[in-house]
């Protein structure tokens, strides 16, 4: 490969796919014979010692190449980190559970060799002659669904644009870098709405395969960013998403606080200074679990002793917010003689932005 120019490079973001790493490298060796290709993978520090896995195989296979993250976690961000990685003039993305045909690779890279006006060939479940497998309805009709939300912002007909397997001129994804959101899991959706103008694209047919080793990484959250990402956007250049988050899961922080002080105040007979400090600590720890599963899940704090690290410090950044969220509530309370749900709104209301910016800083990283 030495003394043939680099052709492609194949992205293949992972996390606890150390069984799969042999297989899909094989895979390729196949697949792509007498092509020039590397293969980049981007792991985020799986426990499971994929990163090592790889590294074994690249010390004696030069086209094998590693980037491990530490501190950051998210299928988008390290797909942008791969794309960006290699000299090849054109770069593939391919999960790394053998699910994806990589028998279509060369096809895609005719396709872009034979055609310079092509931007991107995109693998497809649902274009005539793809198949979605073994998929059961429920999740066929969860698809169905997610398609047709991301026509609100497509600026191209895709049957498949969630789909995490296609084929980009290198150019092109580095050129849109800055503007992707890097949100959740379908880079895709990502580069095709970011970019100012349409991409010319191409679909070609696949059939989904059953995932043999390791396991799923599909559940409720990767639903969740689905629509963070959709939400991104179509608002995002308004409200920021992770503002909307944060402010969302303040929102529903709002209704356990007055829950909280309900129960104290009304039915348990406390003062309600008393009420509100438990309520308001009560709440903030509710906060600081949902954003740290939501808002910043790519950061996100695991383990007891991080979880623990991390609630001290979001309380100790938002104290100041807290104080004037008790003080406002109680002013208005004993000195205006207020509702006492208005008093506890306008508290809540201006330790909000406190919040939102000091642990967004100093808990879960820089904004």
């Amino acid at each position: 490969m030495s003394d043939t120019l680099l052709e492609l490079a194949i992205v293949i973001p992972t996390f606890n796919e150390r069984a799969n790493v042999p297989l899909l490298i094989a895979k390729l060796d196949a697949a792509l014979a007498g092509r020039a290709w590397e293969a980049i993978f981007v792991d985020d520090d799986s426990p499971d010692g994929t990163s090592d896995a790889a590294r074994a195989i690249a010390r004696t296979d030069p086209r094998v190449r590693v980037i491990q993250r530490f501190g950051r976690r998210g299928l988008s961000t390290a797909c942008i980190e791969g794309m960006c990685a290699t000299a090849a003039p054109c770069v593939a993305v391919i999960d790394g559970d053998l699910q994806h045909d990589e028998t279509l690779l060369p096809k895609m890279l005719d396709a872009l060799q034979a055609d310079a006006n092509l931007d991107v060939v995109i693998g497809s479940r649902f274009c005539e002659g793809g198949c979605t497998g073994e998929w059961d309805r429920e999740r066929v009709a969860k698809s169905a669904f997610a398609t047709r939300l991301s026509r609100q912002v497509l600026k191209a007909d895709l049957t498949d644009p969630m789909s995490g397997f296609f084929m980009i001129r290198s150019e092109i994804a580095r050129d849109l870098v800055p503007k992707l959101s890097g949100i959740g899991f379908k880079i895709l959706l990502d580069i095709m709405t970011a970019s100012p103008r349409p991409l010319a694209f191409r679909e070609l047919p696949y059939t989904f395969r059953v995932r043999v080793e390791g396991e799923s990484k599909l559940d409720y959250v990767v639903a969740m960013e689905y629509l963070i990402a959709l939400y991104d956007r179509m608002f995002g250049k308004v409200v920021p998403v992770r503002f909307a988050m944060f402010s969302a899961i303040g929102a529903l922080g709002a209704a356990v606080h007055l829950s909280v002080l309900f129960v104290l105040f009304r039915l348990a007979g406390l003062p309600f200074v008393t009420g509100t400090i438990v309520a308001t600590i009560v709440a903030m720890t509710f906060n600081f679990l949902l954003n740290n599963a939501l808002t910043y899940r790519e950061r996100r704090l695991k383990g007891a002793g991080a979880l623990l690290a991390g609630w001290v410090s979001f309380c100790l950044v938002c104290a100041v917010g807290a104080a004037a969220n008790v003080g406002v509530a109680a002013f208005l309370h004993n000195v205006e003689h207020g509702d006492w749900r208005l008093s506890a709104l306008a508290g809540i209301a201006v330790a909000a932005v406190w919040n939102f910016a000091l642990s967004s800083r100093f808990v879960w990283g820089r904004y």
